[in-house]
């Protein structure tokens, strides 16, 4: 029985980052532990909707309401069962998850405070792993094999839930190292790569096997792997950058997509020794062919306004940047949700601050850029930009630039944090017989297979460039897709549907 008055006691309340000044001298996460008594009070704020609507707000469909009772009321190890019951990665999505269930909230309409879901799933999970990741006893072999062609988060959950079901699992990444973007996109001021490793041991010690360095499509046949295994599962991601081609000076050294930034940086990060690491004292980051793409002692220009742009402020912070603009097209957002245009509970368009926002640089709203500004030896020296107004007309954005407001921005550095247009075209789609649609992403049927028998897709090669929750909730309803199409006794749990949607009223 939940505490009826909990919301009224209590505040919502969350631990105090790391200062500033401290956090951006080392790597290390922003966010220290709570406290436990900090997390039971916080949990206690959950009423236990008769409809909790943060069920909806989450495609895992987590057991929100019952592991923040069990929290309250000291059961760890029951809240660690019922957490781990429809989240395979908790600690990854309690730290990368903008919180749609906390959007989703009961105690959040009408302007009030929804419960900190998210601080109390990491916290249960990182009770979990300080104990260690117990593996789970796989079951009879099946005698079924089964490859996975991408290690995110869609993949590595889609891998556990199969090999849990007796399959044998084998991974397939085209990185030094397992992980996805986990590894080499997410900053570990967001996720120390500590926690990817402890997982990873739990999966290993589970019977999952881990290849890598294989690019499929090139170092093995799409035609090797489906003669190897009975099903493959294509979780590749969402990894082509959007560009601004048709932009005077695009192609002047020193304008880069941001990806290629954070994965520089975090190569540099992992290639240090702790004590590197965590006095900062690290390579420069370079690309693959050895150009620096390093912000130290750079006035570096960010354009775009979300969580990618934010990883580039912050890691910009920290590799000593002179100064940094993040340019966003669109207006200034309320600080808070307008009910007319985002009724509760959906997801709300408002001001979102990130960490890296309160360690320097600055934001410039409704702006957007006109050219990247040549020094004379084809490298860039500033980016011009103007004020814009932006409206939807007929589905379409309309841009229109306010005459005389060009000025100019210092820029030895230009990040293109404009999002994603989808999977890459490479050669395992052609191999595989699948295509891309016009999003960019790879269809799937009703039974999350593609158009070739036995060839099944999910995550954001699925879905599109999207959120850490839909990727597992994608990785583990494919999973019992597959698990079906092996004839696999009994079901496994299959959270949302090839088609299944976001809240949303626009």
């Amino acid at each position: 029985m939940p505490d009826p008055n909990g919301f009224l006691r209590y505040d919502r309340r969350l631990p105090a980052r790391r200062p500033v000044s401290v956090r951006i001298s080392d790597w290390r996460e922003v966010y220290p532990p709570a406290g436990e008594e900090l997390v039971r009070e916080q949990a206690t704020r959950c009423m236990d909707c008769g409809i909790p609507f943060c069920h909806d707000g989450c495609p895992l469909g987590n057991r929100i309401p019952d592991w923040n009772d069990l929290v309250r009321t000291g059961n760890w190890d029951a809240a660690v069962e019922s957490l781990h019951a429809t989240n395979n990665f908790p600690e990854f999505t309690g730290r990368l998850c903008p919180a749609p269930c906390e959007a989703a909230c009961v105690l959040g309409i009408s302007g009030g405070q929804p419960v900190s879901i998210k601080q109390v799933e990491v916290e249960i999970a990182d009770a979990a792993a300080a104990r260690g990741f117990t593996p789970r006893p796989v079951p009879a072999p099946s005698g079924r094999s089964v490859a996975v062609v991408g290690s995110g988060p869609a993949g590595l959950a889609a891998a556990q839930q199969l090999a849990r079901a007796g399959h044998v699992v084998t991974v397939y990444e085209r990185d030094d190292a397992i992980g996805g973007l986990l590894r080499y996109g997410i900053p570990d001021f967001k996720l120390e790569k500590r926690h990817i490793d402890a997982r990873l041991a739990q999966l290993a010690a589970e019977g999952v096997r881990f290849r890598t360095g294989v690019n499929v499509g090139v170092d093995v046949t799409a035609e090797q792997l489906r003669a190897e295994h009975d099903a493959v599962l294509l979780a590749c991601g969402a990894l082509q950058g959007r560009d601004t081609p048709e932009t005077p000076g695009r192609a002047l050294r020193g304008v880069h997509q941001a990806m290629a930034h954070l994965v520089a940086a975090n190569r540099a990060v992992a290639g240090a020794t702790t004590e590197e690491a965590a006095e900062r004292r690290l390579a420069t980051a370079v690309l693959p062919d050895g150009t620096p793409i390093d912000a130290a002692g750079k006035h570096v220009v960010i354009i775009g306004g979300g969580d990618t742009a934010a990883d580039c402020l912050g890691v910009a912070h920290r590799q000593g940047a002179a100064g940094v603009h993040q340019l966003d097209l669109y207006p200034q957002p309320p600080q808070e949700r307008d009910e007319a245009r985002d009724p509760w509970p959906t997801w709300p368009w408002i001001l979102r601050s990130y960490p890296a926002h309160e360690e320097g640089g600055e934001r410039v709203f409704a702006a957007a850029v006109q050219e990247f500004v040549d020094d004379g030896t084809g490298q860039v020296r500033a980016v011009r930009i103007a004020e814009v107004t932006v409206e939807k007309r007929d589905g379409r954005r309309i841009v229109t630039v306010v005459p005389g407001s060009e000025r100019e921005l210092p820029a030895d550095l230009v990040l293109l944090a404009i999002g994603f247009e989808g999977t890459e075209q490479q050669p395992l789609l052609a191999q595989f017989g699948v295509t891309r649609n016009p999003r960019g992403a790879v269809d799937a049927r009703d039974d999350w297979q593609t158009d070739a028998d036995g060839v099944f897709v999910a995550g954001d090669m699925h879905r599109g460039a999207s959120l850490i929750v839909w990727a597992i909730a994608e990785g583990r309803a494919a999973a019992a897709a597959i698990h079906s199409y092996l004839g696999g006794v009994g079901a496994l749990p299959a959270p949302v549907g090839p088609a299944a949607q976001a809240l949303a009223v626009r």
